[in-house]
């Protein structure tokens, strides 16, 4: 740890966080480093992919490395800002650059956010870096930072691997999720061989929402939108039926292609307002009847803190299993009804709605530990407090 540390002034944090396709990663973490900062600590967020208005917040110190974002191919192809392959040249810009970020910034923990549990695609920068921390005296603490639900392994060897990693490497491994409604073991085998790193931190939101400058009954949202046509189209239809219902707020998302949106918003009736992106989504959520949207971890511990009834359409594409073993999970508490993205249409989505409204009261809310960017703060302090002088 580095004097300052020790002598109880603030410890220097250093977040590195990668989103690839949706913007869940970026505002998770973007909340996590705001707490941090708000609780004494000096933090840096660096970041890797696309530009994304609003993240990070004001006043946080950021570096950013020359962004990438999946391809056509999918998440084995990476792209650069321009669409472009990133080739090798391109890998060690960033990696020369994470590295002297982390020289300047001299932290006393490192956090990865996904990693070793996911992002392998950046694993030319990330092990570097690695390597540079197990290099370093006074060596800095190492953590994972990880969503509750992890997405299942199709490959032979990766679980093996990140165990070696994490115990290899890592002082802990914070799951940011309450272990009343998951653990980790119910979607990462091995965790019984990490036992002795995990702590739950429960899930991290953002401040509780004010009072939204307007209302709309119906709010759906599709995320950051770039796989989110479907669910849009679904709903438009459903409004056209369900005008009983009052006003609907839509929210595209900044990544859903211009002419798919321009598609969209000449079918958007009178009472249904279409937009890219709206900065109050988490305001509009506690007074709305209804929220319509993907299974994200984000959106939904917003519905929770906002304790809105939902309708659930988790994204499934390509093998994605995380957002629907989250959607099942709510639907069995009550909290939800859920859509199967593959049976999406204005009828299935009609009848989804109807069901989610004859839900009743919703249990009392929150139902889960939604505290979790506050108590990553508090376990990160108690981790620098616990350690060995021989290590400071």
């Amino acid at each position: 740890m580095t004097q300052a540390a020790a002598m109880g002034s603030q410890p220097r944090v250093l977040f590195y966080v990668q989103h690839l396709l949706g913007i869940g990663h970026l505002a998770r973490a973007s909340h996590i480093v705001q707490a941090l900062a708000e609780n004494n600590f000096d933090v840096t967020l660096v970041t890797g992919g696309m530009p994304v208005a609003g993240f990070p917040a004001a006043g946080v110190n950021h570096v950013a490395l020359p962004p990438i974002a999946v391809g056509d191919g999918g998440f084995s192809q990476l792209v650069d800002a321009d669409g472009h392959l990133v080739d090798d040249a391109f890998k060690a810009r960033r990696r020369d650059l994470l590295l002297a970020t982390y020289r300047e910034k001299r932290p006393d923990i490192v956090m990865l956010e996904a990693f070793p549990f996911g992002r392998r695609q950046v694993r030319f920068e990330l092990l570097p870096l690695i390597e540079a921390i197990e290099a370093t005296r006074p060596r800095p603490l190492l953590l994972a930072s990880l969503r509750d639900i992890l997405q299942e392994r199709a490959k032979p060897g990766r679980d093996e691997e990140t165990v070696d990693l994490i115990r290899r490497h890592f002082d802990g491994v914070l799951v940011h999720g309450d272990p009343d409604f998951i653990r980790l073991e119910d979607t990462f085998p091995l965790a019984h061989s990490i036992t002795d790193r995990i702590t739950y931190t429960g899930l991290v939101t953002g401040r509780p929402a004010a009072p939204p400058s307007e209302r709309f009954d119906i709010v759906v949202s599709a995320g950051g939108g770039a796989v989110g046509a479907g669910l849009i189209q679904a709903a438009l239809d459903a409004s056209t039926e369900l005008t009983d219902l009052g006003r609907w707020c839509i929210i595209a998302g900044p990544n859903l292609p211009q002419p798919d949106f321009e598609r969209l918003a000449a079918q958007a009736p009178d009472h249904v307002q279409l937009v890219r992106f709206r900065t109050d989504f988490r305001s509009l959520l506690t007074t709305a009847r209804l929220s319509i949207s993907q299974a994200g971890y984000n959106t939904v511990c917003d519905l929770q803190q906002a304790g809105c009834r939902s309708v659930l359409v988790p994204f499934a594409s390509g093998g994605e299993t995380e957002q629907t073993a989250r959607a099942e999970r709510l639907e069995r508490m009550g909290l939800a009804i859920v859509l199967a993205e593959h049976s999406l249409s204005g009828n299935t989505m009609v009848s989804a709605i109807n069901r989610a409204l004859d839900l009743g009261l919703l249990p009392d809310v929150p139902v889960l530990q939604l505290d979790g960017a506050n108590r990553t703060a508090e376990l990160l302090r108690d981790l620098l407090n616990k350690r060995p002088a021989s290590q400071l």
